[in-house]
């Protein structure tokens, strides 16, 4: 009978196992699933299953008839599968992955001929003919083989893990159960000391992260998912949007049955009402349904430059409503229906055209589809073209008109990028047309090349082809009518939708000038609100720099001012972050005058991209030091081509670009060179800063830095649109802290103080409100929330009376209420935000009392370091589930990711470290160092437990008595430090009380010892498995054991002895025969099969902590 019992730590468990019950998945007792893995948590596939499915899933098609794989065969499967050569969890992961997803090439004799045939693991095409399993608490081996993971729910296919689910508990915030997922598995990627036969590069049958394709996090309202080694930003949300006809009709209709109530004993814990009262909110069957879970792995998984990518359910439901038009052609069997696919900015386009290309290769009613990726610029046909080769669909691209009519006549590639105007090439070449309707034309940024002559030409070729339009931005209304004639609209993704889903992050707009004629007082004070915090010198030299605006000509004095804005506004907010910020120019040479005067200024650095002059004749692609045509790589940036080619107090010319032009190639080599250089540098080095364009990287240009966008020319429409969502990709700093959102910088008055309805301003004239919602948000109306959101953030901590309550008492509270702890996060984070931006803009600085703007840095100060004793910034384990690591006997045991101190400082150093952190991060009260440093005690016991468990257990169980003790107020602060100071010393000598006199002197045998003793229990004082119950022991036996077992190691020990797996299974058999033949014939001690090999298995793992691989070692 099952033994797993979900009371309120676990309550969040049920309801998805009794929906996954109720649509064909098995459950599995902890007891039947242990005995699926042959006992040994070590396996993690269910081996009896899947050979069986192999063998049910599996025929051989040959002349007529069909025939069985061998047992051998099957064998052979099992151990390819479980043999992959370990590289890394991620690499790993990709090799399972295409193993499963494309099968095993075997050979086998059939009628007197010997040829290779396919095997599969899972039936991907018939989801019925697979089986499907579920367990709760499932154990895995943990990091250094420690068995301490108990993984939530996993799911099985024909035996093989491909779903970790983590339930949050009740009341608790999602981010608890991904960071628990997260922890799972780095826990996960190191081998076992336990199991001789695994090494670090050969451990994937003890690593279920390497089978595991999706892992899954669920509360009582969210459910997110994600990949193996995601971070938890990329976790997606899953909404459901459609679902077949009766596919889930009457599981959704009807309560699920209670799986796991009706096999335990009713003990009166909880109901089967209570247990099933949160399955209303719960997503889990609409992911996991065996059809969509296995089509979600095979159709909606990919590798994008070995990064693990799974489709979002706006991705996947496009795909899906694509398809669904375009699998039966029209009534005449002319044309398949196209259509629009919007999905804004930044919510993976390109990826979903990528999907959409796997599908139809996979649909079974469309014979060799043909794919045409067709855009309007060559950059983007250029980035279109990388984004499929990344995920492993090389794409032929037509460079030239030629090139497309080779490609499409002669019928060479499956997949070709090419531009809209290279059809019009192409047909001057040689009239041809293709009626096929199997062609696909996928075209991005739709709204520009779906109509025109050029789109014409497109037609023209394929008369027949579906016709897939995509675009990031919303459609006009004259645009949507014209559309409607080729399909309507598929499927949308809007801007609001994709900020609430944390796809992209939120827009603000700032409309910003400067004074060209400002009075002597406003100069003055100009300089006092933007010198803040910079040093006599540094302010010598800004004065300098704006007097010489009054040598230049209006037309660029207007352009030196607002680089001297961009540069203070740029460096006093955002350099320090690590951000990004791109200029968008009117023209080529207002560009390089940007560039000159950034340069001049010095206070950020910059760089140029532009495409050649309209008068450029290409030079030849010869870099000037070699000689070679092939470009030379040189990592030097253009601020010394710019002051010689661009000099004098004039705005720069189109002579000037053309001179900037012709020395950047001979710089570079060529300008695809050129471009690929300084785009690398932006996106990945410190330098440049800001980076300069025109028309160039306003669309397509994916930089998740990329934080601030200066406007200084009048864009409109759809172009506007483009160009701002430049700067909404998410993205973390290299300390995990998230970018919050991305800033509008309007140097231009586009769209004035924003203070109306977008549609009323004629850069977005021709748009429906409704698709313009959340585009952009005024900074002035964000700011203007600051005192509403500090006022909220405080009222949590605000007694009966309303006195704000001391800083201990608020940290008493948030160690132990998760709902005030989530309900912290969420007001600190919006407070935080806000008062960020505010911080950053003059007007707030200027209109704000001082007395005003450093309460509120106080207060964001001070609840960001009461933030760290619950969450580190994110990094770090919660303290409640450091403390919180045995709730009942009866419940997992939950893993927590160890301090990375070196062995050596064990004794003195972690705790005196975190004592040192908490001193630099905040002055902490006794009830903070208290917690802090149990975080630390308990974190490096656990880390070195292996060395000798008994003994480590015994002081970790002391630990959590004292922070019972504690957190019951039984002990005070100081009573409490003072306890773990006193069990800190005893574990500092590492004391060694009853251990008989033969063992002193002797470390290696008094571990030995400790694990041994609970097996030499005298007959009649206990039972035969080892218990916590009172017993006598034959410490003598115990002794003599623990003695042999060291002579046995040492009398095989050599260098590199943990690599010889022959010398280990010696050992191991040595002392099975010691067992067997001495201490059950000599001293009486008989001990039944698992109890042995769980001996050895505690031995082994002894062994491999304490006996070193490399070093010196004593001989007997």
């Amino acid at each position: 009978m099952d033994s797993t019992r979900f009371d309120q730590a676990h309550l969040s468990q049920p309801p998805p196992v009794n929906q996954l019950a109720a649509f064909g998945f098995t459950y599995l007792t902890p007891e039947e699933a242990l005995a699926a893995r042959q006992g040994k948590i070590g396996n993690v596939l269910l081996e009896d299953i899947l050979k069986k499915q192999l063998m049910h899933i599996n025929r051989i098609p040959y002349k007529g008839d069909e025939y069985r794989f061998t047992e051998e065969n099957i064998r052979v499967a099992i151990e390819k599968l479980k043999s992959v050569k370990y590289e890394g969890l991620c690499k790993t992961n990709e090799t399972v992955y295409e193993q499963l997803t494309l099968g095993l090439s075997l050979e086998q004799l059939v009628e007197g001929h010997n040829r290779s045939f396919t095997l599969r693991y899972i039936d991907w095409q018939n989801w019925m003919r697979n089986v499907f399993h579920v367990a709760v608490q499932f154990p895995v081996t943990g990091q250094q083989g420690a068995e301490t993971l108990q993984l939530g729910i996993v799911l099985f296919v024909n035996g093989i893990p491909l779903v970790v689910i983590e339930c949050a508990p009740p009341h608790a915030s999602i981010d608890r159960a991904i960071a628990q997922s997260i922890r799972n598995q780095q826990e996960s990627c190191s081998p076992s000391p336990s199991n001789p036969n695994l090494s670090s590069q050969n451990l994937l049958n003890s690593n279920i992260f390497s089978y595991a394709q999706i892992v899954v996090a669920t509360n009582e309202k969210i459910t997110q998912f994600g990949t193996i080694g995601a971070p938890a930003r990329f976790w997606s949300v899953w909404k459901e949007q459609d679902w077949k006809e009766g596919l889930g009709k009457d599981l959704k209709d009807s309560a699920p049955p209670d799986i796991i109530s009706s096999r335990e004993p009713s003990d009166g814990s909880l109901s089967s009402e209570e247990l099933s009262s949160t399955n209303r909110e719960m997503r889990i069957y609409d992911l996991c349904h065996p059809e969509r879970l296995l089509e979600f792995i095979y159709k909606f998984t990919l590798f994008d430059n070995g990064i693990k990518k799974i489709a979002r359910y706006h991705q996947y439901f496009a795909v899906k409503r694509i398809l669904s038009r375009v699998r039966v052609p029209d009534a005449e069997g002319r044309r398949r229906r196209g259509g629009i696919v919007w999905h804004t900015q930044g919510s993976g386009k390109s990826l979903t055209m990528v999907m959409l290309a796997r599908s139809l290769a996979e649909e079974p009613g469309i014979v060799n589809p043909r794919i045409v990726l067709v855009t309007d610029r060559k950059d983007l046909d250029e980035q279109i073209k990388d984004t499929f080769a990344a995920c492993d669909m090389a794409p032929q691209r037509a460079k030239t008109g030629r090139d497309l009519l080779e490609l499409v006549s002669e019928q060479k590639a499956s997949i070709i990028t090419t531009l809209v105007h290279k059809f019009d090439k192409a047909l001057n070449i040689r009239k041809y047309q293709d009626d096929s309707i199997d062609i696909f034309m996928l075209i991005d940024e739709s709204h520009r090349t779906q109509f025109g002559a050029f789109a014409a030409r497109m037609r023209q070729m394929f008369p027949n082809a579906c016709y897939l339009g995509f675009t990031g931005t919303p459609l006009m209304k004259k645009e949507k009518n014209n559309f409607a004639k080729f399909g309507g609209l598929i499927d949308c993704y809007t801007i609001s939708e994709a900020i609430q889903d944390k796809a992209i992050v939120p827009l603000l707009y700032e409309g910003r000038h400067v004074e060209i004629h400002p009075d002597k007082p406003a100069i003055d004070v100009w300089f006092e609100r933007h010198t803040r915090g910079l040093t006599d010198t540094a302010i010598a030299a800004l004065k300098k720099r704006y007097a010489r605006a009054e040598w230049l000509n209006k037309a660029d004095k207007i352009l030196y001012l607002q680089a001297l804005d961009i540069s203070r506004h740029f460096r006093s907010g955002w350099r320090d972050r690590g951000c990004k910020g791109q200029l968008v120019a009117s023209s080529k040479a207002i560009a390089l005058s940007y560039h000159r005067h950034l340069t001049e200024i010095g206070l950020v650095s910059s760089e140029i991209i532009i495409s050649p002059p309209n008068n450029h004749t290409p030079l030849p692609q010869i870099h000037l030091s070699t000689g070679n045509s092939a470009p030379v790589s040189r990592e030097n940036t253009l601020e010394e081509t710019c002051r010689e080619e661009v000099d004098g107090s004039a705005p720069a010319s189109s002579d000037d670009v053309s001179r900037f032009w012709r020395k950047t190639i001979r710089h570079y080599g060529s300008e695809e060179e050129y471009n690929k250089q300084i785009i690398n540098r932006f996106k990945h080095r410190d330098n440049p800063e800001i980076l300069i364009v025109v028309d160039k990287l306003q669309t397509g240009f994916d930089a998740p830095r990329n934080t601030v966008l200066y406007i200084t020319r009048t864009l409109r429409g759809h172009t506007l649109l483009q160009t701002i969502a430049r700067v909404n990709r998410i993205h973390e700093d290299e300390h995990g802290r998230p970018k919050s959102f991305g800033l509008i910088v309007d140097y231009v008055g586009i769209l004035g103080e924003l203070d109306k309805a977008l549609t009323q301003y004629s850069a977005f004239e021709g748009f429906d409100d409704e698709d313009l919602t959340s585009v952009l948000v005024s900074v002035h109306k964000e700011i203007g929330e600051l005192p509403q959101r500090h006022t909220d953030l405080r009222a949590l901590f605000t007694n009966d009376r309303g006195k704000f309550l001391s800083d201990e008492e608020i940290r008493r509270r948030l160690l132990y209420d998760e709902a005030l702890q989530h309900a912290f996060r969420e007001r600190l984070s919006r407070f935080y935000k806000t008062l960020d931006i505010a911080l950053t803009n003059d007007t707030f600085l200027a209109n704000t009392l001082s007395e005003e703007q450093s309460r509120y840095q106080y207060d964001c100060k001070r609840f960001e370091e009461l933030k760290t004793i619950i969450d580190h910034r994110d990094h770090e384990p919660r303290i409640e589930e450091m403390l919180d690591t045995c709730i009942q006997a009866n419940e997992a045991v939950q893993l927590h990711r160890p301090y990375p101190f070196p062995i050596a400082h064990f004794y003195r150093d972690p705790f005196l470290q975190e004592i040192e952190i908490s001193r630099s991060t905040y002055k902490p009260s006794p009830a903070a160092r208290a917690h802090t440093i149990a975080k630390a005690a308990r974190a490096t016991l656990a880390q070195h437990k292996e060395c000798d468990p008994a003994f480590y257990d015994k002081f970790s169980n002391l630990i959590e008595q004292v922070i019972d003790d504690f957190k019951a107020k039984r002990l005070s602060d100081i009573e409490c430090l003072e306890r773990i100071a006193r069990i800190h010393a005893r574990v500092e000598k590492h004391e060694h009380k009853d251990i008989p006199t033969p063992l002193r002197g002797n470390d290696n045998a008094i571990a030995f010892y400790r694990v041994l003793k609970p097996y030499f229990a005298i007959p009649g004082t206990a039972s035969d498995v080892p218990t916590d119950a009172p017993a006598s022991h034959d410490t003598a036996a115990a002794s003599e054991a623990a003695i042999m077992i060291d002579n046995i190691f040492q009398h095989h020990w050599k260098v590199r002895f943990w690599d010889d797996q022959d010398i280990i299974k010696q050992v191991i058999n040595d002392i099975d025969d010691y067992f067997y033949d001495e201490v059950a014939r000599v001293h009486g001690f008989h001990l039944s099969v698992p109890q042995m090999d769980k001996l050895l298995d505690k031995v082994m793992r002894v062994a491999r902590y304490r006996i070193p691989a490399y070093s010196e070692r004593k001989g007997p």
